[in-house]
């Protein structure tokens, strides 16, 4: 529907329609100030070419509209007494938010050195885009935000997030007309299906359709007004226009709109001309009317403005850690599987998982402050047993053959990844905890979304007014190494690559080889703070190697020797047999036995490594060993075999500045795959026990000769597997019989 002006007039008296404009003015003037000004803010004499900044960064295009949201959102707030927060989606839309916030006095009480005044006008408008200023977008800077406006795309999943079981938060959303094009956005317009009127609170989409983005006309402003409503009831809204050029016609059909929304929720420097242009535009908002002769905004312009936390940029919200409690994880042991022996068991770690994060979901079950997100695989992931606890969440049509959907449930699955991360990243950031739980392939498609998020991270832990925020915590499963039916489409752990070259300061990635240290590294990142945790876990039966007791020591090491696998003698090893993975464990462990039986006199060392960044140098990731402890573990001059999951490029990265590096060996997935057996992907892959046992005799001084009958019975074997599987469609019944025998 359109806002009957005729109609809107009755909503606003003159006087408030006089202190709105006044805000709105005070707000535009701020927002050209900031980009064209670095000297005379009140334009106290006649602009110079000095007073305008060298060159001009930003886009004047979308603040005039973001600055008529916030007074508005100014004014609904302050009448109703509202607890809202907003995210500030289109790009380049730093002076709305930074006006509005300068102007209720929220930025001076974060930024004090900003004085309200000409003072600090001055630096306001000098500093944006300016070295050592503050970005052209909404950033972790701008107080009152969430959202990073750099990259389009998630401001809607990012409110839903924020929204979800925050019960009396109106989350409004401004998403501009460019973004509103992305296919992360397109799909967010779903996540009302998701929402919980009992345990939740309302989301406010605010489409501001301008026209254009950087070069072209968009899309949705380009609709018939008849087609772009039928878009959006489509997507479950009532869409209320506010058109117009006139300024007071506009504020109050903003008004109208505004009360609408909400009652139903609630049910060129150096050229003269161009230089004449620029100061008559602005002193077209009248800046003397707006400012005393100190340069403070005088009373109409804060008439709308709330009190306290009220205002947008102190909603404690907007800086999540200030509301973030302790998450109240169970003790490891009740979950920790029992291992007399290594390898005498089996068990799938991510269901030993689930049955812990029942628990986390039943211990905050009246607190609801935590989620578990993914593209609808919880149960294919091995985690169903948070079922128990909470439901999916879900508030569409119901059939009775349907399973675990839950009007207020809290775990949520979409197939989206997009969102999946747009939600959880919303929800951390406005102070709870959560769990992305993904197939390891298609993570990749949040790539640019979690390089955002680390962005935001790396630049709020220098911001001491930033309190810290639970850690982004991603699951990846259903791995590289065992996709039995799905193939090569579903093959690609390259995400941990992409994760390690972001911010040491905030990246962690975890490849735990057993169902305790699962337990052990998901009870770390889940009690951690200001980080992104990637765990990679397998979800089909896997080898209990570690006690619950030895795999807490050994994920505190991040990397160590199992002695009780090796077959050292107290004069150090002939050769390292190094893993990360629980593929690769298993494959350099029967690695392990075989050289002790075919060459028991060869002195072998195991290396387990659950935290990659211990390969680092120490100066280059806080996780990462200093040379006397790397060369302590994989010796200065002996050859190291390292079966790694990932691509094996990744581990030369990490360790090309160590002493021993020409004598590193790496072995991994190489980009050959198909649908097969386990086992055939790892001989594919040159990462089987047998190629293992080969790459020892090959880089042994000596053993070349000494064990060439060795090495032509792992070849006589790589052979026979070639054969039998097809013939009989399954792995050697030596390989899919292998225990460990130490």
């Amino acid at each position: 529907m359109s806002v009957d002006t005729r109609q809107a007039s009755a909503l606003l008296t003159d006087d408030e329609l006089r202190t709105l404009d006044a805000h709105w003015r005070a707000a535009n003037y701020l927002s050209v100030g900031q980009i064209y000004l670095m000297a005379n803010p009140l334009l106290t004499e006649p602009l110079r070419p000095e007073h305008v900044k060298p060159r001009l960064l930003g886009h004047w295009g979308t603040s005039p509209g973001l600055n008529l949201v916030y007074t508005h959102l100014n004014r609904v707030i302050r009448a109703r007494d509202l607890n809202a927060l907003c995210i500030w989606g289109p790009g380049h839309g730093g002076p709305a938010v930074v006006a509005g916030s300068w102007l209720e006095g929220s930025y001076t009480e974060t930024y004090p050195d900003v004085t309200r005044d000409a003072t600090g006008m001055a630096r306001l408008f000098k500093q944006f885009s300016f070295p050592g200023g503050v970005p052209s977008h909404v950033a972790p800077e701008t107080p009152g935000s969430l959202h990073e406006g750099g990259e389009l795309g998630y401001s809607l999943s990012h409110a839903y997030g924020a929204a979800y079981d925050n019960p009396g938060l109106l989350v409004a959303c401004v998403i501009g007309d460019g973004e509103a094009e992305t296919g992360p956005l397109a799909a967010s317009w779903h996540s009302n299906k998701f929402l919980d009127p009992v345990h939740d609170g309302a989301v406010l989409p605010i489409l501001h359709l301008n026209g254009y983005k950087i070069a072209n006309p968009t899309v949705l402003a380009r609709l018939p007004e008849p087609e772009l409503d039928a878009l959006l009831k489509g997507y479950g809204h009532d869409p209320i226009h506010v058109t117009g050029d006139d300024p007071d016609a506009v504020h109050r059909a903003m008004a109208q709109a505004m009360d609408t929304a909400l009652d139903r929720i609630a049910a060129v420097r150096d050229n003269p001309d161009h230089l004449r242009q620029l100061e008559a535009w602005l002193r077209s908002y009248r800046p003397e009317e707006l400012f005393d002769e100190h340069g403070a905004p005088r009373a109409d312009v804060l008439a709308c403005v709330p009190d306290g936390a009220r205002r947008l940029g102190s909603n404690p919200h907007a800086n999540g850690g200030l509301l973030l409690r302790e998450l109240p994880l169970p003790a490891l042991e009740r979950y920790a599987v029992p291992v007399d022996k290594p390898g005498a068991t089996l068990h799938e770690p991510t269901r030993v998982l689930g049955d812990l994060l029942e628990e986390v979901m039943r211990a905050t079950t009246d607190r609801r402050d935590f989620r578990l997100v993914g593209p609808d695989e919880t149960a294919s992931n091995r985690l169903q047993a948070v079922y128990a606890a909470s439901g999916k969440a879900w508030q569409a049509q119901v059939l009775q053959v349907d399973e675990h959907l839950d009007r207020h449930g809290r775990v949520m699955e979409i197939l989206s990844e997009h969102t999946c991360q747009g939600w959880l990243e919303g929800y951390l950031l406005t102070g709870r905890h959560g769990l992305f739980s993904c197939y390891e392939a298609f993570v990749h498609i949040v790539d640019s979304m979690v390089n955002q998020h680390i962005k935001w991270l790396r630049v709020t832990r220098r911001l001491p007014w930033r309190a810290p925020i639970a850690s982004l915590n991603y699951l990846l499963t259903s791995h590289v190494w065992r996709q039995d039916h799905n193939g090569f489409s579903h093959q690609d752990p390259g995400f941990v690559d992409h994760i390690l070259n972001k911010s040491p300061e905030a990246v962690r990635v975890y490849l735990p080889p057993d169902a305790n240290t699962l337990l052990s590294v998901a009870d770390h990142a889940l009690r951690s703070r200001d980080y992104v945790n990637v765990i990679v876990a397998g979800k089909q039966p896997c080898f209990d190697w570690l006690s619950m007791d030895q795999a807490r020591a050994h994920c505190a090491r991040g990397a160590g020797i199992w002695d009780w696998a090796g077959t050292e003698r107290g004069g150090g090893p002939d050769v390292v047999l190094a893993c990360a993975g629980d593929v690769p464990t298993q494959e350099v462990l029967a690695a392990a036995g075989l050289l002790r039986r075919q060459m028991p006199e060869l002195s072998v060392r195991v290396v387990n490594v659950v935290d990659i960044a211990r390969l680092l140098p120490s100066e280059e990731h806080p996780h990462g060993m200093t040379d006397f402890e790397y060369d302590g573990l994989f010796t200065p001059d002996k050859p190291v075999i390292f079966a790694y999951h990932g691509y094996p490029w990744l581990i030369h990265r990490l360790a090309y500045r160590r002493t021993g590096h020409k004598n590193l060996h790496v072995r991994g997935y190489k980009e050959i795959g198909t649908t097969t057996t386990p086992f055939d992907m790892v001989v594919r892959n040159d990462m089987d026990r047998y190629r293992l046992v080969m790459d020892v005799i090959d880089r042994v001084p000596g053993l070349a000769v000494r064990a060439a009958a060795v090495r032509q019975r792992m070849e006589d074997a790589r052979l026979r597997h070639h054969d039998w599987i097809r013939v009989h469609g399954t792995d050697l019944p030596e390989v899919a019989d292998w225990a460990w025998d130490g």
